[in-house]
């Protein structure tokens, strides 16, 4: 009995210093990490809106309020985050929205998009993807510049030549990848007009 109290004892000192430990690291490693992140997603914002001189985030435009309007455009997708762009004088450019769409093949998809205040897509930065290597991971070469400086309703995509400028070139042998970026994009859209456009935003 008084071995297995001696091995319990044991036990519970180092599974105490192993919890302090991991708590410790914890907090050393949380703010470098969100720091990271922070600065991750101001190049992004960059990266979609090259001319604009600061970004605001809107903390009254979150996640939730976002998914009744998802859930009726029947969009896998949350719309994580919302920026107002602005140039160097303080005018509103756009926006920066940060979405996620659940239907990669490897996971979720995150990246952000670039609208300007009338509906151009400025481009698309990736922030998370982990498709397949050689097929979906082509996403960043192939598909972000296709949506740099385009305006259409909704995207769809073709596996043949692009002949309207609602279409967009499937990644070959990805479709599925190529499917969870444009809805992706689009849903950013449907955000746009619905919410930052014709819910006032931009005509303030």
């Amino acid at each position: 009995m008084k071995e297995m109290l001696k091995e319990a004892a044991i036990l519970f000192v180092i599974t105490l210093l192993s919890g302090c430990l991991l708590g410790l690291v914890y907090e050393v490693t949380k703010e470098p990490i969100a720091d990271a992140r922070a600065r991750e997603k101001e190049e992004a914002c960059k990266e979609v809106f090259a001319d604009a001189e600061s970004f605001t985030v809107r903390e009254d435009l979150t996640k939730e309020t976002a998914a009744p309007i998802m859930g009726e455009g029947d969009f896998a997708v949350d719309i994580e985050e919302v920026s107002e762009a602005y140039d160097a004088n303080g005018a509103l450019l756009g926006y920066v929205l940060i979405v996620t769409d659940h239907e990669g093949y490897g996971g979720d998809i995150q990246f952000s998009i670039g609208i300007r205040n009338d509906g151009t897509v400025n481009g698309i930065s990736f922030l998370d993807i982990s498709e397949t290597a050689g097929l979906g991971m082509k996403a960043d070469p192939v598909l972000k510049e296709q949506f740099v400086d385009r305006q259409a309703e909704q995207f769809v995509y073709t596996k043949s030549e692009v002949i309207s400028p609602d279409q967009i070139q499937a990644i070959s042998g990805a479709t599925i990848t190529t499917n969870g970026v444009v809805n992706g994009v689009n849903a950013g859209l449907t955000y746009f007009r619905t919410v930052l456009q014709e819910g006032g935003s931009v005509n303030e």
